[in-house]
């Protein structure tokens, strides 16, 4: 019986380079799953040995039909047949009950390993660092978290299970057969390597079919979803005909697919069911002439015609298992690079030691953060890049100064903040917090005193308590109202039928974007951070709301430090410091009135953004 409360299992990283390294995979994968495999070995040894025992029982059962012909049937008695059919009773009654056995642990074996894989790669991808997640689709990731993991965990228990039974009853099968009569064991033995080579040929057939199904699916789920989710976008372009005939012609080639792959595997059955009647009739005629000139008793003739049509499914389903054991290589290559996949961001053993891990931090251990940050002689270029962002850049910033950022869309107004937080390291230099290198304490620390909002807020699926006690755990009723109230969300709770307890849907899709963000400001002030870092955070809430916003932001921004990465550059003419960014570099520094002075950059950006406003004041009248 396995421990439930076994630790998930761990796989060693393997890196070069800082790139994953594709492990080498042998032996079907199945050594690179000993650590997911070992917690459980008792109960595939017992899944195992009880489908041998099941194999060599149904090998068995034809052995009764024998001896009933022979000794029942043939001398019209029934003399020993009480004890004959509780024998007979007892090897259902043990086939069955071994049966399930094996079949409930094989079951187990599945699920638990499936629950440890995803747990163990969901864990991992909490450890990874933002630059993971910029160049590797959310698609890709769920394929490895959800169908590489369920593949593997099916084949390693389900294919393993049934081809134990196909291999145990093709031997057992064939060695009966031998003992009984070796030469007419001949006529159904010579059938097997033809079946098999038949199955080979199909498999590989089927494997291609099957993959070239699987991807027009893909392109057809693809886009259906596109469809769904951009249908005000096709409606106002006017192209559903366009997205209609792609649809169309996707569907199309996928019956075309389909349909050949039905058509081999139609024509792989077939052959199948025709060699097990070649068999049959191999041993008709020729066990026939064995039965008339009573070499062979008439039972031992029925027990060939049995095993001639048994056994031709087993060498099929077993060079079907073989062929899922040889590709399932590819999906533990896949999962095993996830996990040997290392972050570019993290704790070294000595910090870990000390404050903890991501799932196993040391609180009583974590120093209070004041929120002095500084910039000692910062290099820096992102992992997936080749120019430099920062280049010696040096930047003081007090406890309780607010450092504004801006820049054009796609200037690189980020970098700064991504440091900061420690999404990223330096490539050269450091980043001090409260004096100290940010590396001599662990991440979890550092994000535990910082309040971040996004350009585009994100609610977690679940209630809006629940979404809000994410920044405060143990927060009580008034502080939550407090919140919600200090940035005029309150109102968009009372406006919910269940209040704080309405459902906000998969990522809030309930709720506008602006209810979105204001929940999401409200968030971050229940964590009280001694860091606000605010990424375009009002873009997405209207004029007044921002105003209404920007005043208890200002007073909540008081004694704390904060990084404001502003798109509308009047919302920052009060910032201590005032980041230029232009090309991924900053280009000015200074408080608002000086780089109006300078007139270079950010007075242009200002005048430019000024007149715009300025018409759309005067279009809204």
């Amino acid at each position: 019986m396995a421990n439930k409360k076994q630790k998930s299992p761990r796989i060693k990283k393997r890196t070069q380079g800082g790139e994953p390294v594709a492990p080498k995979v042998r032996l079907f994968g199945l050594p690179k799953l000993k650590p997911f495999l070992a917690p459980y070995k008792w109960m595939f040894f017992v899944m195992i040995l009880g489908t041998v025992i099941v194999g060599v029982l149904n090998t068995i059962m034809p052995l009764f039909q024998e001896y009933a012909i022979d000794n029942f049937i043939a001398d019209s008695t029934t003399k020993g047949l009480a004890p004959f059919i509780a024998l007979y009773v007892v090897c259902i009654v043990v086939t069955m009950g071994v049966d399930y056995i094996a079949s409930y642990n094989c079951c187990r074996l599945e699920l638990y390993i499936l629950r440890d894989m995803r747990r163990t790669t969901f864990n991992h991808l909490q450890t990874l660092s933002v630059s993971y997640f910029n160049v590797n689709s959310v698609g890709r990731i769920h394929a490895r978290v959800m169908s590489d993991t369920s593949n593997i965990s099916s084949i390693i228990s389900w294919d393993v299970y049934q081809g134990g039974w196909n291999i145990t009853y093709i031997l057992s099968a064939v060695v009966i057969m031998l003992v009984l009569n070796w030469v007419l064991a001949l006529c159904v033995i010579v059938i097997i390597p033809l079946v098999a080579l038949v199955s080979c040929y199909f498999q590989r057939r089927l494997t291609v079919l099957n993959r070239r199904v699987r991807e027009i699916n893909s392109e057809i789920t693809g886009g259906f979803n596109e469809g769904i989710t951009g249908v005000e976008t096709s409606k106002t372009l006017a192209v559903e005909d366009k997205l209609d005939k792609r649809f169309y012609n996707n569907t199309n080639r996928m019956h075309k697919q389909a349909t050949r792959l039905g058509h081999h595997r139609a024509l792989f059955y077939t052959i199948i069911s025709f060699a097990a009647y070649v068999a049959l009739a191999l041993v008709l005629w020729y066990g026939g002439i064995l039965t008339m000139e009573q070499t062979i008793q008439l039972g031992t003739l029925t027990v060939f015609m049995t095993y001639a049509q048994g056994i031709m499914s087993p060498v099929q389903w077993t060079v079907d298992a073989i062929a899922d054991l040889i590709t399932v290589k590819v999906n533990v290559e896949r999962v095993t690079t996830l996990l040997g996949t290392k972050s570019d961001v993290s704790d070294t053993p000595e910090v870990i030691e000390k404050y903890g891990d991501t799932f196993n931090a040391k609180t009583e251990n974590w120093e209070p953060l004041h929120g002095d940050i500084e910039f000692k002689d910062v290099t820096f270029k992102y992992p997936d890049g080749d120019e430099y962002v920062l280049e010696h850049f040096n930047l003081k910033v007090p406890q309780g100064t607010n450092v504004a950022i801006v820049g054009e869309t796609g200037a690189g107004k980020s970098t700064l903040v991504n440091l900061v937080c420690r999404f990223f390291e330096p490539t050269e230099g450091q980043v001090l917090i409260d004096g100290r290198d940010a590396r001599e304490r662990s991440v979890g620390w550092l994000h535990s005193h910082i309040g971040y909002v996004l350009q585009t807020p994100h609610l977690f699926s679940g209630t809006v308590r629940e979404n809000l006690l994410y920044g405060k755990e143990d927060a009580t009723q008034e502080e939550l109202e407090a919140a919600l109230k200090s940035v005029n969300a309150d109102k968009i709770v009372e406006r919910l039928d269940g209040g704080l307890d309405s459902v906000v849907g998969e990522g809030g899709n309930t709720l506008s974007t602006g209810e979105k963000q204001l929940l999401s400001f409200a968030r971050a002030i229940l964590a009280d951070p001694a860091i606000f870092v605010l990424d375009e955070a009002t873009s997405s809430i209207d004029t007044i709301t921002e105003h209404l916003i920007q005043e208890a932001i200002e007073k909540l921004m008081q004694g704390r430090t904060s990084f404001v990465i502003a798109h509308r550059l009047s919302t920052i003419r009060s910032a201590d410091v005032i980041l230029v960014v232009q090309n991924g570099k900053i280009v000015e520094r200074g408080r608002h009135e000086e780089l109006l002075a300078k007139r270079g950059y950010y007075y242009n950006l200002y005048i430019k953004q000024f007149r715009e406003e300025k018409v759309k004041s005067a279009l809204n009248g």
